[in-house]
């Protein structure tokens, strides 16, 4: 039996510690005031004192406007936090960086949450529906400045160039004419004879000459055996002996 309570108390006085500790833990953390992740809204500050103004009251279309830079400084704390979220992320799971800057994170993270969902009511209590286009007028409009300012810049980046390279003009390029083709004389081609014609009384006599496919492959065996050895004599036919007998007579 004894054998038994002992694993048995050993494991209640584990877990019963463990969670002493967290509670302790997480109420030490609930009462710690943690570092604020962005600094100070200006412009809801503006925007609320715009508000508040009586004597005389503001104008709606500057009200107008303060909420608007109110939401190009939600957009831009937007952008950053989707881009320091997952690196603050990786760096805490190795160990780089402690619990405060990342608990400081998840803060500004519901606090723009809230922020979000109280500018999007203020813009629909001016114009029904404005408060689901704020947020994409207000990128536009934080492109727009952002291009701005970059136009602005180049005089000061032109001049720093020049301060530190000096001032060259710019080459002139010139373009050289292409030279005239010289005229190209016609190629005369060598005019081919034109073949006798022979007439039809000749042909029909048998005096027309050979023609190509009589020359190339219409010889008897004795031309074929005369063109094969020229220099070979003729040997001359023997006549029959009755033909002889019959010139004798």
């Amino acid at each position: 039996m004894a054998s038994v309570l002992v694993p048995v108390l050993y494991v209640l006085i584990v877990f019963g510690s463990l969670l002493i500790f967290s509670s302790f833990y997480r109420r030490k953390n609930a009462q710690k005031v943690f570092e604020p992740y962005f600094p100070q809204h200006h412009e809801r500050d503006v925007y609320f004192s715009l508000l508040q103004m009586s004597d005389p009251p503001t104008p709606e279309t500057l009200l107008k406007a303060a909420l608007v830079r109110r939401a190009m400084t939600d957009v831009t704390r937007i952008i950053r936090l989707r881009e320091d979220k997952p690196a603050l992320q990786n760096l805490l799971q190795k160990g780089s960086i402690g619990d405060d800057l990342w608990n400081s994170l998840l803060a500004a993270e519901k606090e723009l949450e809230a922020e979000i969902l109280e500018v999007a009511a203020e813009a629909n209590a001016y114009v029904e529906g404005w408060g689901s286009v704020i947020f994409q007028t207000a990128t536009e409009m934080m492109h727009n400045e952002k291009m701005r300012s970059l136009v602005e810049q180049i005089p000061a980046i032109r001049a720093e160039a020049e301060r530190k390279y000096g001032k060259h003009p710019l080459p002139k390029l010139t373009v050289e004419p292409a030279p005239p083709t010289p005229p190209t004389a016609p190629v005369s081609t060598p005019s081919t004879p034109a073949r006798p014609v022979t007439p039809v009384s000749a042909k029909s006599n048998g005096l027309a000459p050979p023609s190509a496919g009589a020359d190339s492959g219409t010889f008897s065996d004795s031309e074929r055996s005369d063109i094969a050895s020229p220099t070979s004599p003729r040997t001359p036919s023997k006549s029959s002996p009755s033909k002889k007998s019959k010139k004798r007579k």
